[in-house]
């Protein structure tokens, strides 16, 4: 099953894709993917359901972000060999993780502001997964039955708040626009390996990122069982895997985001995200 929200920013619902590539309403079986509306049962009950009489949405409606305000948006650093080699960086013994305000997300093709005196604005295509239950202490063996589904993320960076700045990386992380999340949610079995995904980023037509999630040092389900032993993970939760070799302050000289500029990534069995850059605005 693959999972969608679609309408004006605040004004989205819930809908499933058929594999025409339909659209369908399903506001009237499921308030939303929230995480409450997730916890509640609403993938079974859309399981369940014939969709085959809801109202279709216009293929030329705004795509939304996959889930609305999770509780957390929960990152892994340095998580392909390749990235960690092009930063200069030792491969980590145990998965680097920081936090992403939830108010970055964004939907998948609505552009990217760049942060008000920011120089250093970076891209980073990532698989991200959503969970779909609440879970602690999990196996590696049984990680998968409390995922969702999966999605693409784009973890857009302020390398200078990120790296030159007092604190954690979640200064670098959280600016309005910085969490596009879409442009949809496939479910588990829609995906059989995802640690074996080709992966890609491009600016200005231009190939950065070209990859494999194969090259992950932690991989999904390794991941999940890191995480549940230190938090819980509850429904709705996003969790971001890490990015491939190819970012801006990878390249030399570094190169970072300016107005106008066109980014474009995808993940295999996941779709595309298309982001204009635009300069700060408060409007």
């Amino acid at each position: 099953m693959k999972l969608a929200r679609y309408g004006q920013p605040g004004l989205e619902k819930p809908a499933v894709l058929l594999e025409d590539g339909t659209r369908i309403d399903v506001s009237s079986l499921v308030e939303d993917f929230t995480p409450w509306a997730l916890e509640d049962g609403a993938i079974e009950k859309l399981r369940a359901a014939d969709l085959s009489a809801l109202p279709r949405i216009d293929p030329q409606e705004r795509i939304g972000a996959v889930v609305k305000r999770p509780g957390k948006i929960i990152c892994i650093g340095l998580n392909y060999a390749a990235h960690a080699a092009e930063g200069g960086m030792d491969v980590p013994q145990e998965p680097v993780v920081f936090f992403k305000a939830s108010s970055a997300i964004t939907g998948p093709n609505d552009g990217i502001m760049i942060p008000k005196n920011s120089e250093q604005t970076d891209w980073e295509v990532e698989l991200a997964m959503v969970i779909g239950k609440t879970c602690r202490h999990v196996s590696e063996e049984h990680a998968l039955d409390y995922v969702l589904g999966f999605c693409v993320h784009n973890d857009w960076s302020e390398r200078e708040w990120q790296l030159h700045r007092s604190g954690q990386w979640v200064k670098g992380k959280s600016a309005d626009t910085f969490a596009p999340l879409g442009p949809y949610l496939a479910t588990p079995d829609e995906i059989p390996n995802p640690n074996e995904l080709k992966l890609w980023l491009t600016v200005n037509g231009e190939k950065l990122q070209d990859s494999s999630t194969n090259d992950f040092i932690f991989n999904v389900q390794q991941v999940i069982a890191h995480l549940s032993t230190f938090m819980t993970l509850e429904a709705g939760d996003v969790i971001s895997t890490g990015t491939p070799a190819g970012v801006g302050l990878g390249l030399k000289p570094p190169r970072y985001l300016k107005p106008g500029d066109i980014v474009e990534l995808g993940i295999e069995g996941l779709g595309q995200q298309r982001q204009v850059a635009r300069a700060f605005t408060t409007a």
